[in-house]
């Protein structure tokens, strides 16, 4: 497990990284705001605002810092899933396909968040403290309805019309979710900012998390799911507040409070809906046995834990549990016992892409890499361009030493998926490794930009480009990226950042 004060400081970084980069974009994109200080109606459209191609660089931005500064699971099945569910969501609003980025970090505190553009991050420990798939969802449903009422933009008009510095530090502290609704935490966040404008900026933030609950019912609602699953799970929050003194509160419970008023109101929303008992999906229970299993630091309390709940029917679900326990044996080297878990889940569900990726991991590491490497082909000839399995698949390739197989595999994801850095990565060591030195460096360059490393973006490209059997095509595209990236870096240079 982290160690608190570690996470603290992390905390600490990871705000003052996004500062800087809010702060950059707050000065370019609404610079006649600067010394304004009047909050903005609560119905103001946002297209006065921003235009949709500042809000998307805005997004972009805020992605890179997040990818600089925080640590994000880099687990292709659960990135999946979390993209699923939330698009499930998201469709409710009259979203189209892609209008919104799921990501999980890598953290074990509850906590949730969104950012512009429609990018929303869920804590790993938010999704194991989660009782239900509904709960889930409810936590998603919320932060979808800041983004689909616009209440970052709003946030960022309000804020823009204070000093800039001033601007960028309450958005930051928003957005990442260090200040929302606690004026102490927001005070002190926004040093230097009077304490009357903070207030003012916390009470509108308020009125966004309660029109957030309203709109994230009707979400959860429209989507099929349990719409009592957001009061019950403040209720169980509510409870946990009294349980900590108020500098040791989970950071989900620091900026989404959970008071009575604000539970009595979720549950008399959500009771104009007639009750409907929804069954979780496999995938859910299959996720919080994963991230249950990495929760241990020693793999064989993790044998021990799933072991003895199977035993005692200690569980929500027994197929989730049971793969925890296979996994957990896994880690342990516990080969054979992980085999005959394994075996189990096999026969009941023979095509289910979790279990086929276990079984190619297994063989891996029994030393039959070939035979996973055919597994999780035939795997794609059941699931035609499947993420993960995609994704899998040139893992084991790159590791059988067979790269030159592995670049086509990855390159038919990369219209799908133009900002997945992971992706970017395994396409330039694939390259290199095939010797393709030139395309190893075009795409480490998009690794370092994605991840917001911009000067060794640079770098990658400028040796790329010093390539002299580049045909014209290729240099001229290099090129025009290596302008790109350039100008983005002086404007950040110019901001101060």
């Amino acid at each position: 497990m982290h160690n608190h004060n570690t996470l603290r400081r992390g905390s600490h970084r990871r705000l003052v990284a996004l500062i800087c980069t809010l702060f950059f974009y707050a000065s370019i994109l609404s610079p006649t705001h600067a010394h304004e200080q009047t909050l903005p109606e609560i119905g103001a459209p946002s297209g006065s605002v921003l235009t949709p191609s500042e809000e998307q660089k805005l997004g972009q931005a805020f992605m890179r810092s997040i990818r600089k500064t925080m640590d994000l699971l880099d687990d292709p099945l659960a990135n999946s899933y979390i993209q699923s569910l939330g698009n499930r969501l998201a469709q409710q609003t009259g979203s189209t396909a892609g209008s919104y980025n799921f990501f999980i970090v890598d953290n074990p505190q509850v906590n949730a968040f969104a950012g512009p553009a429609g990018n929303i991050g869920v804590y790993t420990g938010l999704i194991t403290t989660t009782e239900s798939e509904s709960e889930l969802a409810s936590v998603m449903a919320h932060e979808i309805a800041h983004v689909s009422q616009n209440h970052l933009v709003r946030t960022y008009d309000a804020v823009s019309r204070m000093s800039v510095p001033a601007a960028a530090m309450i958005l930051a502290a928003i957005v990442i979710g260090a200040a929302a609704n606690n004026p102490d935490a927001a005070v002190a966040a926004a040093t230097g900012i009077q304490a009357g404008m903070v207030q003012r900026q916390i009470n509108f933030t308020r009125n966004h998390e309660e029109e957030a609950d309203n709109i994230g019912i009707q979400i959860l609602a429209a989507a099929d799911f349990d719409p009592r699953s957001m009061p019950v799970f403040f209720d169980r929050m509510g409870q946990a507040t009294r349980l900590y003194d108020t500098g040791q509160l989970p950071e989900f419970l620091r900026t989404h409070p959970v008071t009575s008023n604000r539970i009595a109101d979720a549950h008399g929303r959500a009771d104009q809906y007639r009750y409907r008992q929804r069954p979780d999906s496999l995938e859910y229970h299959l996720l919080r046995a994963q991230l249950k299993a990495s929760e241990f630091t020693q793999d064989k309390n993790a044998v021990q834990f799933f072991g003895s709940s199977l035993r005692d029917g200690r569980y929500r679900n027994e197929e989730g549990q049971r793969y925890g326990y296979m996994l957990s044996l896994i880690a342990a080297r516990e080969m054979d016992r992980a085999r005959e878990q394994l075996n189990i889940l096999l026969k009941q569900r023979p095509q289910q892409i979790h279990y086929i990726v276990a079984d190619a991991l297994l063989l891996k590491k029994t030393g039959q890499p070939d035979q996973g490497i055919a597994a999780l082909i035939d795997g794609l000839t059941l699931y035609p361009g499947n993420y993960p399995l995609t994704i899998y698949l040139a893992q084991s390739l790159l590791e059988a030493g067979r790269p030159a197989e592995a670049i086509p595999v990855l390159e038919k994801q990369v219209a799908g998926h133009p900002d997945d850095s992971s992706l970017y990565k395994l396409l330039a060591q694939a390259a290199g490794d095939s010797g393709d030195t030139t395309l190893g460096r075009q795409y480490l360059a998009e690794y370092h930009y994605h991840s917001g490393n911009l000067e060794p973006a640079m770098q990658q490209l400028q040796l790329a480009l010093s390539d002299r059997k580049l045909d014209y095509y290729r240099s001229a595209k290099m090129a025009a990226r290596l302008k790109l990236i350039r100008q983005e870096l002086a404007d950040l240079k110019k901001r101060g950042k």
